[in-house]
């Protein structure tokens, strides 16, 4: 499976020059917790609600200050064709929670643990039901005779 099939929600990009008050209102409208920054097509950084508190609010800058100053770049993609495992792979080597998935460079969603817990625990109850079936109503054989000698 691909990467691209995994996604959840579509990401949400905002332009380097949104100030971190707009960026943290699209964050709480959107009901997400990072956006990708990205000028034209191209990703130039993603910022968290977390790079916002810390690298913005708690350091006094005014709200009204360039989101481009508390992104994060570079950004650690993934391409959108990739099979799903080589995202694995980057999350437990790399130790993020989001990768940015992209196509050509082109910014096209953000894919998160969450969404790979979802996917995980969906295909566990899929394989798990038929079990579960079996525990609650066991399929009883009728007797088969046994030989006599």
């Amino acid at each position: 499976m691909q990467t691209i099939q995994r996604i959840h929600r579509s990401g949400v990009g905002v332009g380097p020059d949104r100030t971190i008050g707009e960026v943290a209102r699209v964050m709480e409208r959107s009901g997400i917790g990072l956006v990708a920054v990205v000028d034209g097509d191209d990703l130039v950084g993603v910022v968290t609600d977390r790079d916002l508190v810390r690298r913005g609010l708690a350091r006094g800058l005014p709200i009204d200050s360039r989101v481009d100053a508390v992104m994060s770049s570079p950004v650690l993609t993934i391409d959108a064709d990739v099979d799903i495992h080589e995202a694995y792979d980057v999350f437990s080597l790399h130790r993020v929670r989001r990768l940015a998935v992209v196509d050509h460079g082109r910014f096209l969603g953000i894919l998160s643990l969450d969404d790979l817990l979802v996917d995980a625990a969906s295909d566990l109850v899929a394989l798990v039901s038929p079990l579960a079936a079996e525990i609650a109503a066991p399929h009883r054989d009728s007797r088969v005779p046994t030989a006599t000698g």
